[in-house]
């Protein structure tokens, strides 16, 4: 197992901060003498902190892992680029962090790490303004399916996901579901279930973009009843069966289905933080 693939194991996106404790223990476990991981796993506990919104804290420890780099070891230098970029990016800093994803770009191409050049394209595709973003976008999908890597290779539901959202944000419908598609049996082929559900969400959200609603509703309607089977709720399920609902013209129906959705994803700190908008428009349609 590489240590690319050792280090995204332990990742949970959804707990940064129990990330962060995991990561920790393997940069405890490097110091006392598997280096060849001690600068790449300093540089996820810097993502994580990022992702946690400690920036500062974030800052030092990629000086940590700057300070570890051993001579000519090329993938943990692009690896603190692109964690640079991204706390950057995260923290909203002027440039978004595009000249340290550019800079990992540049290193992982010639130094021929194609899953991490994937990664900085892919980030690039975020940062920069739509045309270029388009640009990066397609560089990272056509490296992603042409590299023999499967770090690499794992990419690709990620970045049709990201293309298929700036389509959908430009009204391109049709080609959004066709990237949608291709994410979602890249999910499936992963065999990664969580992904996979919000990939399901994805296309059904897209078929509610393209006057399909009552398709999207069915849809939707599956995903909240499997996750009730295992006892869980997901606040945006429940969002677009309202949406679906109201879409359809099921005005009374769709009302305590709003009122729900506000509620569970009240919860949600950083959509509170970030989209108090939608949110209070949940809480208005849930009441009239």
């Amino acid at each position: 197992m590489s240590a690319e693939t050792e280090l995204d194991a332990l990742w949970d996106f959804g707990d940064p901060a129990g990330s962060e404790q995991r990561f920790a223990t393997a940069v405890e476990r490097a110091r006392r003498g598997d280096e060849r991981i001690l600068a790449d796993a300093l540089t996820q506990v810097a993502r994580a902190q990022g992702l946690q919104r400690r920036f500062e804290d974030a800052d030092r420890t990629l000086d940590d892992a700057e300070g570890a780099l051993r001579p000519g070891d090329n993938r943990s230098r692009i690896r603190v680029l692109l964690e640079r970029g991204r706390v950057s990016n995260t923290a909203g800093r002027p440039g978004a962090g595009a000249d340290s994803f550019l800079a990992a770009w540049e290193l992982a191409r010639s130094a021929g790490e194609d899953a991490l050049a994937v990664d900085a394209a892919h980030m690039l595709g975020i940062v920069e303004p739509p045309a270029s973003a388009r640009e990066w976008n397609a560089r990272a999908m056509e490296l992603a399916r042409s590299s023999s890597d499967p770090d690499a290779q794992r990419w690709i539901a990620s970045i049709a996901n990201n293309m298929a959202w700036a389509r959908h944000d430009a009204r391109d419908y049709e080609e959004a579901l066709e990237l949608f598609q291709i994410a979602l049996a890249e999910r499936e082929r992963q065999d990664d279930p969580v992904r996979t559900r919000i990939a399901r969400w994805s296309v059904a959200r897209c078929l509610r973009s393209l006057g399909r609603a009552d398709e999207a509703l069915a849809e939707q309607r599956v995903l909240a009843a499997e996750l009730e089977a295992v006892g869980e709720i997901d606040g945006y399920v429940t969002e677009e069966i309202a949406e679906c609902l109201l879409t359809l013209g099921r005005k009374d129906e769709a009302r305590p289905v709003f009122a729900r959705a506000y509620t569970e994803l009240w919860a949600d700190d950083e959509l509170r933080s970030r989209e108090p908008d939608r949110l209070e428009r949940l809480r208005v349609l849930g009441e009239t």
